[in-house]
């Protein structure tokens, strides 16, 4: 792969601009499925944003045009206002207090925050179609009150100014982290909640992760001509800024005032980062496919780290694809890794991680967070409702990235989800995957549930239905549901198409209970094989059985339930009900052990029962 830096040349530089200036991503507003009418709403940003870099606030005009692609007439709309979580007694500041195991980036941090310290969005004016019309904010939300009803189909346009203040680096966003990154701003706009067939969502920001509406952003940006910008969308006017030369812009005839305006534009993504600081290095590696990476990071790098941001660039490029192999091909021109935030998190075309990592550190962070692009991205689940399908499902399909590209040679790159799993439910503390992601009685639970039982419902998946078609499976979702908001009926009936299974139990047992499996070896006589179900939650079995002889043979009992198997060249047997809790079936040779599950992909609590051994 061709690997450039930044001394390219000016022509280059603005023929890549105006190439980006092209590109269009489009997805249909209206799209009929076998069985509904699907529909999702669109927002068009203008803002024009002028930062202050010494006090950390900003002014900011926004121009939004929203489209009411529903059925329904809508007599409110609703901002999301997430700096106001910033500020002491806020209601995440609240929960973080009384939770059993904060966050240690947050523990109470937020109540000992200044005036000066804090953050906030303050919504000075806003119009609806050019009146003036009636807002409240009440904590992270602005309720609007309109002047006139949106009908179904109608746009309508809302003109705002406000002024905000970024907030001392504590989750996600703010100023000044841990390893010195001036600004990380993300989710620093007022931002349009979503409506869908569910209605309004609009939950209190309490820390968790996000939902929006699709769109297109078209920001300008003034701020201190030291700092060098990065993040979501395609800068439109590189010469002026000097974008792609951070570390010759003395070679550059850049104006002598205090400011420099930074324009960008970014085509249908649902949400749009940025961040800015004076001593960034600027990193360009464009792959084979014409795809630009962006890596942005501090010089004041160690040589141990800096030497780890160059390594990840080529190796960023596997990722992403790998990424496009197996799920679908990545659609934008250009990708940002940053250096920011407090860990790692996702964005529209970009990811803010920490810098200061060891190699496997900083790879294993940014193959995550550059899955995020598919699960949760272009595949917009509502992250808050539902954080299991994109943790679990990016851990799932980042996980096998990292075990090929990193030539690991784990037998099951998923295992560590498995022990994860084991541990909340040996614990007591599981809770079903459908709670929503602010009401978790822990932040344990959370976690385990999000990222490892998550997971495992793609893992597992492939126990029940094959590996093969799970494969097929993320491909098909990805091509009937990128550029949407699919929820989780969305990947079982999506798996469903492709496997001729019925999964409906599977979906409902894993995500909406917390039923166990646990099947056992209850008892072998002669040739005759007894097993028991002794978890609520039921499955199909494999089984592995080892003769006196030497030889083996396979056995598979499908779940009546699923009214169909799993491709498998092991032997079928008659299929196993829910209401039996016992299930015999005769061998055609004397036994010396029998297994089940060798695989080790079903999420059996209990392994000890799982096999025998003739004495």
């Amino acid at each position: 792969m061709k690997k450039l830096f930044l001394g390219v040349s000016l022509i280059s530089m603005l023929a890549c601009a105006s190439t980006n200036k092209q590109q269009t991503i489009s997805t249909p507003q209206t799209t009929k499925t076998s069985s509904s009418t699907y529909w999702q709403q669109r927002v068009n940003y203008t803002m024009d944003i002028d930062m202050n870099v010494k006090t950390y606030q900003y002014k900011g005009i926004q121009k939004l045009v929203y489209t009411n692609n529903s059925p329904d007439v809508l007599n409110k709309v609703f901002y999301h206002l997430y700096f106001n979580a910033f500020q002491p007694n806020s209601q995440m500041d609240v929960r973080s207090r009384n939770i059993k195991d904060p966050d240690k980036r947050v523990n109470d941090r937020i109540s000992k925050l200044s005036p000066s310290e804090i953050g906030y969005i303050k919504v000075n004016t806003l119009k609806q179609n050019g009146s003036a019309v009636k807002h409240e904010t009440v904590g992270t939300i602005l309720e609007v009150t309109l002047n006139q009803p949106i009908q179904p189909g109608e746009s309508v346009t809302f003109d705002m100014v406000f002024n905000a203040q970024v907030p001392k680096q504590i989750r996600r966003s703010g100023r000044g982290n841990k390893e010195g990154v001036a600004l990380s701003m993300t989710q620093w706009y007022p931002k349009m909640a979503e409506y869908d067939f569910e209605g309004w969502h609009t939950p209190p920001y309490l820390g968790r992760e996000f939902h929006g509406v699709w769109g297109d952003f078209d920001v300008t940006l003034h701020i201190d001509k030291n700092y060098v910008v990065g993040g979501t969308g395609y800068i439109q006017n590189p010469q002026e800024v000097g974008h792609g030369y951070e570390n010759k812009k003395e070679e550059l005839n850049i104006p002598s005032g205090k400011k420099l305006t930074w324009k960008f534009k970014a085509p249908n993504v649902h949400d749009f980062t940025w961040a800015a600081d004076p001593e960034y290095i600027h990193d360009t590696y464009t792959m084979k496919n014409g795809i630009d990476l962006h890596f942005l990071y501090k010089k004041n790098l160690s040589a141990f780290y800096q030497e780890n941001w160059k390594k990840l660039q080529p190796k960023t490029a596997e990722l992403m694809n790998y990424f496009s192999k197996h799920i679908g091909a990545y659609p934008y021109k250009q990708y940002s890794v940053i250096q920011g935030g407090d860990g790692g998190m996702e964005y529209a075309m970009c990811t803010l991680i920490t810098g200061k990592r060891k190699w496997g550190s900083l790879f294993g962070v940014t193959a995550h967070e550059l899955a995020h692009t598919w699960f949760q991205f272009l595949l917009a689940t509502n992250e808050s409702k539902h954080p299991w399908m994109d943790e679990g499902f990016t851990t799932h399909i980042s996980n096998k990235a990292t075990n090929e590209i990193l030539e690991q040679g784990r037998e099951n790159p998923q295992s560590g989800s498995y022990r994860h799993y084991n541990y909340v439910v040996n614990n007591n503390a599981e809770e079903p995957l459908s709670t929503h992601a602010d009401r978790y009685h822990t932040n344990m639970a959370y976690s385990m549930g999000s990222y490892s039982k998550g997971n495992i419902f793609l893992t597992q998946l492939q126990y029940i239905i094959g590996e093969e078609n799970v494969a097929k499976t993320l491909k098909k979702y990805f091509t009937d549901f990128s550029f949407k908001h699919p929820t989780p009926n969305d990947i079982k009936r999506t798996a469903e198409k492709v496997s001729g299974i019925q999964l409906d139990w599977y979906l409902n047992e894993w995500t909406q209970t917390t039923h166990t499996i646990d099947y056992g070896i209850k008892s072998v006589t002669g040739k005759e094989i007894t097993l028991e179900r002794i978890g609520q939650m039921p499955m199909p079995i494999d089984v592995t059985v080892t003769y006196t002889d030497g030889t083996k043979e396979s056995f598979n009992i499908p779940l009546r339930m699923m009214r169909g198997k799993k491709p498998t060249s092991a032997k079928t047997l008659e299929d196993w009900t829910f209401a039996h809790p016992t299930y015999s079936f005769s061998t055609s040779k004397n036994i010396k052990s029998v297994e089940i599950d060798p695989s080790k992909l079903m999420a059996d609590i209990n392994q000890e029962n799982n096999v025998f051994q003739t004495k």
